[in-house]
């Protein structure tokens, strides 16, 4: 049961992340966003990490947090860019195959799942395609049919950068406090990305900005806790279940943006949700 709350949880509260990301990318651009909610979730771990104390690291443990780390900073920087001109209601659920990816590599590491999984996959794999397919709208005449389509493969690159990072954190946080399970993350934003955009004043922060940005500091923190959390009871249950943010986050953004979608879109979006709904019930 902690797994299957863990992943809702952790589904909401990313969702949250993913729309205000969204918001703040459009504002002050993608790097300056994932420095700035490197910088807000350091501030918010780090005081945590610090009173659960140094833990025993072995070289197992350390290639993990590496891994954690380094997937969730290029991920962010991937779809914080495919967000400048995609649509949330694309970019979310193609994103959100990052469960189903997290689920396959707990698969070949010796976790056990229901059958029918693989047919599941394709499934969802067919709504990538899908969900990727735009017909120009009067609104995004000005945008470069090439900019569209590079959004869509931003995204699927982020898809396979935070599946292997959301693994990782799953299974590193077997063996370390939940903290120090999420700080990696934070601290290599910091150093990769804040850091030198400070030295090199090309970090940027506007009014409208610090908001959004906090806000998705804060989430996107919160939302690896949770994660955490459940995966110490299933990694892949929790993997796919918090896959849901896209589904969350682009029933939002109709509402709060005014985003419309094809039929086509609108057909592989429920093809993934389908599918990750699928496999949340085998793995039931």
């Amino acid at each position: 049961m902690t797994a299957v709350l863990g992943g809702l949880a952790a589904a909401c509260v990313w969702a949250v992340t993913l729309l205000c990301s969204t918001r703040a990318t459009r504002l002050i651009g993608p790097y300056s966003v994932v420095a700035w909610v490197m910088l807000v979730g350091l501030v918010v771990t780090l005081p945590a990490a610090v009173a659960a104390g140094l833990p025993d690291l072995d070289g197992r443990s350390i290639a993990l947090l590496l891994v954690a780390g380094c997937g969730n900073v290029l991920g962010l920087l991937l779809v914080y860019s495919a967000l400048r001109t995609g649509k949330v209601g694309i970019v979310g659920p193609i994103v959100s195959t990052e469960g189903a990816i997290a689920a396959v590599l707990a698969v070949v590491a010796g976790e056990s799942v229901a059958a029918g999984t693989g047919a599941t996959l394709a499934l969802i794999v067919l709504g990538i395609v899908l969900a990727g397919i735009d017909r120009e709208t009067e609104a995004e005449a000005a945008v470069p049919r090439r900019l569209l389509a590079d959004s869509t493969a931003l995204a699927v690159v982020a898809a396979f950068c935070f599946g292997a990072s959301i693994y990782a954190t799953g299974r590193v946080s077997e063996d370390v406090p939940i903290a120090w399970a999420v700080l990696p993350p934070r601290v290599i934003g910091v150093v990769a990305v804040a850091i030198p955009l400070l030295v090199t004043s090309r970090i940027a922060l506007t009014r409208p900005a610090v908001p959004f940005v906090v806000a998705a500091g804060i989430c996107e923190v919160a939302g690896f806790a949770l994660f955490a959390l459940g995966a110490r009871h299933g990694i892949a249950v929790t993997a796919v279940l918090a896959s849901q943010f896209a589904g969350i986050a682009a029933v939002a953004a109709y509402v709060l943006f005014g985003e419309r979608l094809t039929r086509v879109q609108v057909a592989g979006a429920v093809a993934i949700a389908t599918g990750v709904a699928l496999i949340t019930w085998l793995q039931a």
